[in-house]
């Protein structure tokens, strides 16, 4: 038998025969986003600009990473999310990690804090400390950075709509520590649009809420020069059940909001855009998660060179976080899910990520135990230092089954930003419930894909086993709630209420008018107004954002 000459010639020559006597598993292969996956993939899949396109590490448009050393130079920082009970409990686990080789913090608020409230509030009750540490004032914020060289150690903190607040406590920690702004590096999420796509912990309405980033972006252009303003997150728009397409396009399109935001104040896009950051999750499927990673940083140097005209190298570079798929890890047996999450976070090294959160084995069943964080983290390492897979930049670029998926999926989230621009912008799609239908269409495929078993999933819907009931799990005590409550009345009985009273006072003026808002909220931190007092005089000026219910 001949050599064939072409994809086709070899389908129809030697494949066809050859299927027609064994019958293959599925009558189709797909991802888990549905893009029918080929028996091969050759140069016959690809444009011919294809390898043009892929270009260099470190340079223009990026396919192939950011930067020309990637883990040649350095590993990625291995940034654990963590955070639970009340801050002493949380700057303990901290100093865990970082004594187990974790390179960066990433801080967990409860969710009180993720919306605004103080823990004595009444809405709070049987909710403080429970998904993460309860952050009512910077005395919290003092002793959650206790003993932590904030000029040392790079901090990311996952909060959004109070994000100025939670900032404003960490400069003026880092004040206390004699650690000026210009040293201070980490990440503030700070990304609303997906909250009132995906996750639901917004505050104020869309508009304010834009005022109150771009004001971040132009106070620490000036002040906080090393700090990541914004991490623009397609993390929770997967976990809500969206495909990899999705997860791209409407990600870049809440960039491209926040970018245009910042331009119509006035804001120079090589002054802001350099320190923008991204946050994409990491599934299952191995070659769709790398090829998605690739796609979103090639799509992104575009949209900011041929679209807002960016001319420094670095604003158009797409650095990002990642972390593994919460929703891929199942109660039932859960050590099957150091597994999973081993071959996600592979992706995200194949990907080109800068930095890292391994999810634990027991997250489907509690916050993680000290044990089972250890295990995510040593998996990163294991990963760094023994696999080889960060031996060589970029290793899967150039084959053609990862260049025809990257072209494939950035073709298709192309189409989404598309359609987005057509009602105006994200913040347009938001309101008339397209995004939220697109991706609750999506959920429910994949769900019923799962439930009739063309999904598999091991020891949920096939391969099942009798189980114990889980053992030895993380529990907050309830305590913490009402120890919250006695330290935030001793705070009110003894801090000075007349500068709080001011501070206050200047923050609701400057609100109704068009100055940045940062000075202000340092100002008022720096003498224990609380969290929720600082929300609440927003929340006159502001209001309340209402959910649209989507259908």
């Amino acid at each position: 038998m001949g050599k064939s000459n072409s994809k086709q010639e070899w389908l129809e020559k030697t494949r066809a025969p050859f299927v027609g006597r064994i019958k293959e598993q599925k009558d189709k292969f797909t991802t888990l986003s549905d893009v029918i996956i080929d028996p091969l993939y050759s140069k016959d899949d690809l444009k011919e600009e294809s390898f043009e396109t892929v270009g260099y590490p470190g340079e223009y448009p990026y396919t192939r990473g950011v930067y020309p050393s990637m883990y040649r130079g350095r590993y990625w920082t291995m940034r654990q999310y963590a955070g639970f009970g009340d801050a002493k409990q949380s700057n303990e686990r901290y100093k865990y990690l970082l004594s187990q080789g974790q390179t960066g913090l990433s801080v967990a608020f409860d969710l009180p804090t993720q919306i605004g409230y103080d823990s004595d509030d009444q809405i709070c009750d049987g909710e403080v400390g429970k998904v993460g540490v309860a952050i009512d004032s910077l005395k919290d914020m003092e002793i959650l950075f206790n003993e932590i060289p904030l000029d040392k150690v790079s901090t990311s903190m996952t909060i959004n709509a109070p994000a100025g607040v939670l900032l404003a406590m960490y400069i003026a920690v880092a004040e206390k520590q004699g650690v000026t702004m210009d040293k201070l590096t980490g990440t503030i999420q700070n990304d609303i649009l997906k909250e009132y796509i995906a996750r639901g912990t917004y505050i104020f309405p869309p508009k304010p809420s834009m005022r109150l980033i771009t004001d971040i972006f132009e106070y620490c252009s000036k002040n906080v020069p090393r700090w990541n303003t914004i991490s623009i997150s397609g993390y929770h728009i997967r976990e809500a059940g969206s495909t990899a397409m999705q997860e791209i396009g409407f990600t870049l399109a809440d960039g491209i909001a926040y970018v245009e935001a910042a331009i119509k104040t006035g804001l120079d896009v090589d002054k802001f855009a350099k320190r923008l950051s991204f946050f994409f999750n990491a599934h299952n499927n191995l070659f769709e998660e790398v090829a998605k990673f690739r796609a979103a940083r090639r799509l992104w140097a575009k949209i900011m060179k041929d679209r807002f005209g960016a001319k420094d190298k670095k604003s158009m570079m797409l650095r990002f976080h990642t972390q593994t798929a919460g929703s891929t890890l199942t109660a039932q047996q859960p050590d099957n899910n150091i597994t999973r999450v081993t071959i996600q976070a592979l992706s995200a090294v194949l990907g080109g990520t800068q930095s890292l959160h391994t999810n634990s084995r027991d997250e489907a069943l509690s916050l993680p135990t000290e044990d089972s964080v250890r295990v995510a983290l040593r998996t990163q390492q294991i990963i760094a230092n023994e696999s080889g897979v960060a031996d060589t930049v970029d290793p899967l670029g150039g084959s053609y089954f990862i260049e025809a998926l990257t072209d494939k999926l950035e073709a298709e989230a192309i189409k989404y930003i598309e359609k987005i621009d057509e009602m105006g912008g994200m913040i347009g799609a938001i309101e008339k419930g397209y995004v939220q239908r697109e991706i609750q269409k999506e959920a429910y495929r994949f769900q019923i894909e799962m439930e009739n078993e063309e999904r598999v999933v091991v020891g949920m819907n096939k391969y099942q086993i009798k189980e114990e009931p889980p053992k030895n799990l993380l529990k907050i005590d309830p305590i913490i709630q009402n120890n919250q409550i006695d330290k935030l009345n001793e705070l009110k009985r003894t801090r000075d209420n007349k500068l709080v009273e001011k501070s206050l006072y200047e923050l609701k003026q400057a609100a109704q008018g068009s100055e940045n808002l940062m000075p202000y909220i340092i100002n008022s931190v720096k003498v224990y107004s609380t969290l929720g007092e600082i929300t609440n005089v927003l929340k006159e000026i502001f209001g309340e954002y209402k959910e649209n219910v989507v259908v």
